[in-house]
């Protein structure tokens, strides 16, 4: 299998480093940048297992199966209705992880003998601990939907939804490590406050909220039965869960997702 990754960027390197790291073989590998300062960091990176083009993405989809399209929402129209470009992509796999584009717009922009599907991953698929959502028009043959969990299943969890869904996905699955990072941030800078040192704080915030999400996904406890085995009464846990609480901690995360959702859902609106 031959890929094409057009618009490499934190995605793209996250997705190629989690495939090359988990050992899964991807066959000749082609990466299409804007720049020479990108062309550079992609080859520091990799080397020769990817053959880096600048300025050729019609070169780069011409000698692929499957293309990849990593570029910014903005972008991608301009760049699959290229009709050098376009005309290479017929009888192709194109996946798409443009955040707010749909299915049916992808479809306009490319030929009909072009397979579609949409792929929402997160940064943490770069150490293989990424969560990808996948979605396809109901026709599509099982064969390709294959193709898709098996490129993206090595790099952490994957399923597929609804593309209703996706704009939500987007903000709870692609933006959410960014929102867990602030949490993190701020258990750690609690821990500085009471004399712990600021490595070992991190270490601490960041092991507790890996060891309760592994607990969740390993187990399938609720959270509130994992928040509750910890609270004893009149202890520290059940002093803290109020202060979270006065502070509007839940209603306020859920509402970044709410409006992390709805901003997803114009990005891929014509400006």
């Amino acid at each position: 299998m031959s890929i094409c990754v057009l618009g490499c960027g934190t995605m793209g390197v996250a997705i190629l480093s989690g495939s090359f790291e988990s050992g899964t073989e991807l066959g000749e590998i082609t990466a299409c940048v804007s720049s020479e300062d990108s062309a550079q960091r992609l080859q520091q990176l990799y080397g020769e297992q990817v053959k880096v083009l600048v300025g050729e993405n019609a070169k780069g989809v011409a000698s692929a199966q499957v293309v990849l399209l990593c570029t910014k929402p903005q972008l991608a129209k301009v760049v699959l209705e290229d009709p050098e470009l376009n005309r290479h992509l017929s009888g192709k796999v194109l996946i798409s992880i443009c955040a707010g584009v749909t299915l049916a717009q992808l479809q306009d922009w490319v030929p009909e003998t072009t397979v579609v599907i949409r792929a929402m991953p997160n940064t943490p698929c770069k150490i293989r601990e990424g969560m990808t959502v996948l979605g396809c028009p109901p026709n599509t043959p099982s064969q390709y939907r294959e193709l898709a969990l098996n490129l993206f299943s090595p790099l952490g969890r994957c399923r597929f939804m609804d593309e209703k869904h996706f704009d939500a996905v987007t903000s709870l699955s692609g933006s959410g490590p960014a929102f867990a990072c602030v949490v993190l941030e701020a258990l750690a800078d609690g821990g500085v406050m009471m004399g712990i040192p600021r490595d070992v704080a991190l270490e601490l915030a960041a092991q507790a909220i890996h060891g309760a999400a592994s607990m969740v996904l390993t187990t399938g406890a609720h959270p509130a039965a994992i928040k509750d085995s910890v609270t004893t009464p009149g202890g520290c846990t059940i002093a803290g869960l109020l202060t979270m609480e006065d502070g509007k901690i839940r209603s306020t995360l859920a509402r970044t997702i709410q409006e992390a959702t709805q901003v997803a859902s114009e990005l891929g609106k014509p400006k």
